[in-house]
């Protein structure tokens, strides 16, 4: 059986924090704020998995009100998600994301996102696949309140 599960996350930018997609740290004046690492392309991947699989989501295995989360780095969580679709009985079949921003350009990075998500996944980078567009400076990602991704994950009884 092939099952497909949908991630979507958003996070505010503010001025001065860092800014991680994919487990690399963009050049930017300006970063993400959450309670970890505020990694939104992780994030969605990892809720992707995590539904694929009916799983839950990362609010409930990652919650906001556990300090051992706290400026945690998301790629060993996305790990952590990994082992658990595993031990359910799945083996990931790809990954399809999409990141929403107006800025900075995401091509310099671009591979080394694609690198760090398919080590996370196990994947050969043939299987995960990074896109990026902006909002074409309409609502909050327009106008550079927030960053916002998609990911779409496909997994498979082993």
């Amino acid at each position: 059986m092939t099952l497909t599960g949908i991630g979507y996350d958003v996070h505010r930018v503010q001025e001065g924090r860092r800014l991680v997609l994919g487990g690399v740290e963009l050049e930017h004046h300006a970063g993400l704020v959450g309670h970890s690492d505020a990694d939104v392309l992780t994030h969605a991947v990892m809720d992707a998995l995590l539904g694929a699989a009916g799983l839950g989501d990362i609010g409930e295995r990652f919650p906001d009100s556990d300090e051992r989360y706290r400026d945690a780095d998301s790629l060993p969580l996305l790990g952590n998600v990994v082992t658990s679709v595993i031990a359910a009985g799945f083996e990931v079949v790809n990954v399809d994301t999409t990141v929403i921003m107006e800025a900075p350009r995401l091509h310099p990075y671009r591979d080394r996102i694609r690198a760090n998500l398919a080590r996370a996944l196990e994947l050969p980078q043939t299987r995960v696949n990074l896109k990026a567009t902006t909002n074409e400076q309409i609502g909050f990602v327009g106008r550079n309140e927030g960053v916002a991704a998609l990911a779409i994950a496909t997994i498979r009884d082993r």
